[in-house]
């Protein structure tokens, strides 16, 4: 793969792992709820994760033109932490926090897109490993992030007697 572009890919994957970070820590700053601030706050310390792990690659890259393997964690906080019963009793579907689950998913989707459209190219196995394990851990934040989400649906659907008949 040519240089300029694996440098490209890299900055781009960083800035994106940052501005989740940030919106995460925000989120959490905000919210009035213990648990939701927990979950949040958990989203933003393993978006750090991947900021640095990107951030060793980017450096390795930079200076030696391959990216080199590195020991990637397997994602296990946020999939069994958000699904309780008690955060989708602390978030109503028109809330806040709900907003920004719905933001969040169309941030992880358009990290899913990235890292797996990278993970298809790349020549590279490291390259390929790498934003094959991003893609993989952005698709369980999104697929958690949307059961969530689509639990909120059905509650504010129930709650008001959204009903067609």
């Amino acid at each position: 793969m040519e240089t300029s572009k694996s440098i490209e890919i890299l900055k781009t994957a960083i800035l994106m792992e940052k501005r989740g970070k940030a919106f995460y820590e925000k989120v959490a700053e905000q919210t009035k709820s213990e648990d939701v601030r927990k979950i949040f706050t958990m989203m933003a310390e393993e978006e750090q994760t991947h900021v640095e792990f990107l951030a060793k690659q980017f450096a390795a890259y930079n200076k030696n033109h391959h990216f080199e393997k590195i020991e990637l964690k397997s994602d296990a906080g946020v999939v069994n932490e958000i699904l309780t019963g008690s955060i989708k009793k602390q978030i109503s579907a028109a809330s806040f926090e709900a907003a920004a689950i719905s933001a969040a998913i169309d941030m992880e989707t358009k990290a899913i897109e990235v890292y797996t459209k990278q993970a298809n190219e790349a020549t590279d196995p490291n390259e390929k490993e790498l934003f094959a394990w991003l893609a993989d851990w952005e698709k369980g934040h999104h697929k958690v992030l949307h059961e969530l989400n689509e639990q909120l649906k059905e509650d504010i659907w129930y709650d008001n007697q959204f009903w067609p008949f």
